[in-house]
């Protein structure tokens, strides 16, 4: 914490939208570091994710929730009640437009329950780098028109874009408290959790089409071996024996590129040598598995 006559700050800021809005790529860039995994596909985020802002005095703990979408299994059901919940208690909830995709029916249905929350609301328009700005404050407009936001940003995520801007009003509109973790912690994630979303990023990554939507990581051992280097196995839950083939690749190939890259990732942030086993199995009906929501860090859900 900077040593000066300003109280220490601290708030919740709650970060909602539709799927591939931007969510992780804008708590990765307020953070300063990766936290959140992503990748060009929807959806990539399954679980609630803390990550850990500081500017100054102040400490912004940023919630990245699944896209709100509509559900049509338990595990669609779980992820949109953990985006949900993840707004509850905010100080500050940020909805995150992607500013190419107009005002399409996941971005309006947000609005209309957004609109009667009684948090502070804002409007952050993102990937405004890549959007035609003659749409950009119509867009702005229309949104502002169904719903009264307290205020309204232009960001890049990916180039930086207007972060100043927005993390200013975040760091003025949290309220004075204690700082809930320490200084250099930037995720609530244990290390399992992690070296999990690691691995499954890297199969939304090096895959296609609707495989990575039919896959789970299921964590089987996590330990620390005598020369401080991590031991980590890992199951890639898939629904079918033609999809376990389709990770394996021909030789083995496609998982030794998705294990390679996972390790070399984990190695660097956990700052240490990890030992990564990845094993493929099929397990029809894994998004019935109890267990394994509690492994994600979602709820059971109806």
């Amino acid at each position: 914490m900077t040593q000066d006559s300003s109280p220490p700050k601290c708030g919740v800021v709650a970060l909602i939208g539709a799927p591939n809005a931007g969510k992780s790529t804008l708590i990765n860039a307020l953070v300063g570091q990766k936290v959140a995994i992503t990748s060009s596909k929807p959806q990539t985020t399954r679980t609630r994710l803390l990550g850990i802002a500081i500017k100054d005095e102040a400490q912004l703990l940023l919630v990245d929730t699944p896209g709100i979408f509509e559900p049509r299994r338990r595990l669609d059901r779980a992820m949109v009640s953990a985006a949900w919940d993840g707004a509850e208690d905010a100080d500050v909830i940020i909805f995150l437009v992607d500013a190419r995709g107009g005002l399409g029916e996941k971005v309006t249905s947000i609005v209309e329950r957004v609109k009667h929350r009684q948090e502070k609301t804002i409007l952050v328009l993102n990937k405004v780098d890549i959007a035609a700005k003659d749409k950009l404050l119509n867009l702005a407009a229309k949104l502002n028109d169904l719903a009264e936001f307290d205020e309204t940003f232009f960001i890049s995520a990916k180039t930086g874009d207007g972060l100043d801007e927005l993390r200013d009003y975040l760091v003025n509109a949290i309220p004075e408290g204690r700082w809930h973790f320490p200084e250099d912690q930037v995720s609530d994630a244990s290390e399992r959790i992690l070296a999990a979303e690691i691995t499954r990023e890297q199969v939304f990554r090096q895959l296609h089409a609707e495989l990575p939507y039919a896959t789970a990581i299921a964590m089987e051992q996590y330990k620390e071996r005598p020369d401080g280097s991590i031991e980590i196995h890992q199951q890639i839950l898939v629904e079918k024996a033609s999809q376990r083939a389709i990770i394996l690749g021909k030789g083995g190939h496609q998982i030794k590129e998705i294990g390679a890259r996972a390790r070399a990732e984990l190695s660097e942030i956990l700052g240490k040598k990890v030992h990564l086993y990845l094993h493929v199995k099929v397990s029809a009906n894994w998004d019935e598995d109890k267990s394994l929501y509690q492994d994600m860090g979602l709820d059971w859900v109806k």
